[in-house]
């Protein structure tokens, strides 16, 4: 199983950012998908998730209205497009699967997760 994550970088308060995440390994259609995320000093903490269709998803208020989750399950793909990145979504940001689902906010019902890409949002 193997779950990569790309895309982060530097990018400037206001700025975009499209996070991708590749999965292989397992049944990609059958798993529900999310997006963690650790900044300086915290916790990790839920982002956003998206459910085995990509009918459903869900976000964490501090995100809700900038970013969007979608997927393809042709490419085995999650996707997290960051739309008007604040300071503050500065972390490392995480891909994880449960397969078979359901979703959760908590990172330890899932199943596996990715190491992870630096996103950093600084002038």
């Amino acid at each position: 199983v193997r779950l990569v994550e790309f895309g982060g970088g530097l990018v400037r308060p206001g700025g975009s950012l499209r996070l991708s995440c590749a999965a292989s390994g397992f049944i990609f259609s059958n798993t529900y998908m999310s997006w963690f995320r650790q900044g300086p000093g915290k916790e990790r903490e839920f982002v956003s998730g998206i459910t085995q269709s990509g009918d459903n998803t869900e976000y964490a208020d501090a995100v809700t209205g900038r970013f969007i989750i979608s997927r393809d399950n042709a490419k085995n793909r999650v996707y997290l497009q960051m739309d008007n990145v604040k300071p503050e979504d500065t972390a490392v940001y995480y891909c994880a699967a449960s397969i078979g689902g359901p979703g959760s906010k908590y990172l330890y019902q899932y199943d596996y997760e990715g190491r992870g890409t630096q996103v950093t949002v600084s002038s």
